[in-house]
């Protein structure tokens, strides 16, 4: 098969910026969902998207949909879907994860042992066997139900995309490198502003800002499961998606990008993180309390996760600490914040309304990313 149709989960709230880049990449979106975008490609797209996107969590083969009420119907109609055009006789395979909601069908452990047994019944018949070793590659199998409308897809991935290889050192309530991408994707900073993050962390900010501005594509240092599935993706695709993303680094580059903290474990943790993700010549990293914040030129970018709630750490007062924010932000000459938190009167503490707010799903939870838009620099003159 010469075309498939893929699945791309991502944060509520975030889809456009996932639509975006799925369209830069040269494929068709087919469909936009809350938490998901679909487009179509050969099997050249399953490398690249994997290697390329940063702002999916991975990346499903759709193998069919249908609606089901009953067991009986989620049985017969898995039973229809070619899997033979995806899973070899050796094969392993098994529902890795069902969701179901707002549906008849309910029971995530009912949904994987009876959809297992369909696909079994279908390779059975396919293979002319009566028992499957399972000792070949791997394909996990996801499926999600949504008012009674069943999606069923191949994971690709494996590990989440968001686990790039470089964060090996964290720290408590650390953003995810998917989101961080995003959000960053979201705002007008380029690799020539200036960009600061006061509460880095683990530096995941930082990190995936200059993987962005040296255009390093997100999973170029780790694997994926599909690697394994030789029967449908020759390995020579997987080099020249590798080969493609080396080709596209800048190399010669530098930028102004910096993390504060004042946590010495956070600020350690960040400094061997950029080291692994192969970016710490490009940012500084350095202790330092919000209070202690400032810099003399103009344009730049705040783009952080401030504590919130439980992330307090020692921190009495919570209002307290947004106050210092806003006062931090008025001391610094036509920059730009932008900040994703919980904390509902942000606004209220900052001292300021954002120019635009946007509620992100991190997970369950129900955040604002809040931007405060600053003057752009004048335009250079030639």
């Amino acid at each position: 098969m010469d075309n498939y149709e893929f699945i791309a989960p991502c944060h509520f709230g975030l889809e456009a910026v996932l639509k975006k880049e799925i369209a830069n990449l040269g494929y068709a979106v087919t469909k936009v969902e809350d938490g998901k975008v679909a487009f179509t490609g050969g099997s050249s797209a399953i490398c690249r998207s994997n290697i390329f996107l940063r702002t999916t969590e991975r990346i499903l083969l759709k193998v069919g949909s249908f609606k089901a009420t009953t067991f009986d119907e989620l049985f017969e109609k898995t039973k229809t879907l070619p899997w033979e055009q995806f899973i070899p006789s050796d094969g392993k395979f098994w529902v890795t994860k069902a969701t179901s909601i707002k549906s008849k069908l309910f029971s995530p452990s009912d949904i994987q042992s009876i959809m297992k047994k369909a696909m079994v019944e279908r390779l059975k018949s396919h293979y002319n066997t009566s028992w499957f070793k399972e000792d070949g590659a791997k394909f996990p199998v996801r499926v999600t139900i949504m008012k009674d409308e069943v999606t069923i897809g191949i994971d690709t991935s494996g590990n989440s995309l968001h686990k790039r290889g470089y964060r090996l050192a964290t720290v408590k309530a650390p953003i995810t490198e998917t989101l961080a991408a995003a959000l960053i994707m979201l705002t007008p900073w380029n690799k020539d502003r200036i960009l600061a993050d006061p509460f880095c962390g683990s530096g995941t900010f930082p990190i995936e800002a200059a993987l962005i501005g040296a255009n390093i594509a997100p999973g170029l240092n780790r694997s994926f499961i599909a690697e394994d599935w030789i029967h449908m993706i020759p390995k020579k695709e997987w080099y020249d998606a590798v080969n493609e993303a080396e080709d596209l680094i800048i190399r010669d580059l530098k930028m102004d990008i910096q993390g504060y903290d004042i946590s010495n474990n956070a600020i350690k943790a960040a400094m061997e993180n950029a080291r692994n993700a192969g970016v710490d010549h490009l940012i500084h990293f350095q202790r330092r309390a919000l209070a202690q914040f400032s810099h003399r030129k103009k344009y730049g970018f705040i783009i952080t996760n401030p504590p919130y709630g439980k992330r307090l750490d020692g921190i009495d007062d919570i209002s307290s600490l947004y106050s210092e924010i806003g006062k931090v932000y008025q001391s610094l000459d036509c920059w730009s914040m932008y900040l994703i938190t919980a904390y509902e009167q942000a606004e209220k503490y900052i001292g300021k309304k954002a120019t635009k707010n946007r509620k992100i799903y991190n997970g369950m939870v129900k955040t604002y990313f809040y931007q405060y838009l600053g003057q752009k620099p004048p335009k250079r003159q030639y």
